[in-house]
């Protein structure tokens, strides 16, 4: 059981309990049916004699439970202790931090900094903070973990785990505001190989636009307000109000899993922000067509 990722463990546990519930529940119906059939009226029959206590069936139907329940209770503990980083003293693998309405990923150890995915190396046990920029806010991978809160002004812990490469889907299941059911998040579970490739590219700087219309959209990124709201490493734009935008073209989703990261939906999304994600941060700059071409030509060579 200490192998096993986190979430495992936990549907361990529950599944061991609904096993005792359901053994408990199909007793108590064996012996209700079967005192139902036997102890039944006949015709004729006179009233029965009156039973006013059996102290060895009292004290058994008394003592079982408490032993069940004592059982529970320490499968309980342990799976809590297991699944819990309840001292985190060790460093910090991956810092997540909840946004109004997106997810900040923080790698303290390379320095690496994303948005709306966690790169997970399968097989190890990765220490997760969870911090939150504004309000209340919960993390929630299904398959890897339990619903842990992101509450202003504290940290709180886990540990995520993946035992096998792929993508997990995941929510901010705590209301915080008119766009929480667009606040996804998704953890890409990598071989130890890919993840370490993965964040290798991720520390890299912004490469230099290449293009003439690329180049165009690097002055427009400085010149209108993008630059006042997200940071691009390796450029003067170091705002932090937004996601950063160093690789954003390496991503899978556009504004916290609203849409596919393809270009034309990167168009899309700097063309009508508002209208995909009403009440958003992401203001409508009423840009015209050669600004939308040459915006979407500099982002996307961030790769």
């Amino acid at each position: 059981m200490t192998n096993v990722p986190q979430e495992l463990k936990t549907s361990n546990l529950f599944i061991a309990v609904l096993i005792i519930a359901a053994l408990i529940f199909a007793l108590v119906c064996g012996v209700l049916l079967y005192s139902i059939i036997r102890f039944r009226a006949r015709p004729g029959q006179e009233e029965p004699e009156q039973q006013f206590g059996v102290p060895r069936l009292e004290i058994a139907w008394t003592a079982i439970p408490i032993v069940l329940l004592l059982v529970v209770f320490g499968f309980t503990v342990r799976a809590m202790n297991l699944v819990e980083p309840l001292a985190a003293n060790g460093p910090d693998d991956i810092v997540i931090t909840g946004h109004q309405w997106w997810w900040e990923i923080y790698y303290p150890g390379s320095g690496v900094v994303t948005a709306n995915e966690i790169h997970l190396p399968v097989g190890k046990k990765m220490l997760v903070r969870l911090e939150s920029a504004d309000v209340i806010h919960s993390l929630w991978l299904p398959q890897l973990g339990g619903k842990i809160d992101l509450v202003p002004g504290q940290s709180n812990h886990m540990w995520l785990e993946a035992d096998k490469p792929g993508v997990y889907q995941g929510a901010c299941s705590q209301y915080c505001g008119v766009e929480h059911a667009w606040m996804l998040i998704r953890a890409i579970a990598q071989t130890p190989a890919q993840f370490a490739a993965w964040e290798k590219q991720q520390a890299q700087k912004a490469a230099s636009p290449s293009g003439a219309l690329a180049i165009q959209g690097n002055t427009l990124f400085g010149s209108l307000s993008c630059a006042s709201c997200h940071a691009i490493d390796g450029t003067q734009y170091q705002a932090d109000i937004g996601p950063n935008l160093t690789h954003v073209a390496s991503r899978q989703t556009l504004a916290a899993g609203l849409l596919t990261n393809t270009p034309a939906n990167l168009r899309r999304w700097l063309k009508e922000p508002q209208e995909l994600k009403p009440d958003s941060h992401m203001p409508d700059l009423h840009l015209s067509p050669s600004q939308l071409a040459a915006l979407t030509a500099y982002l996307e060579e961030l790769k």
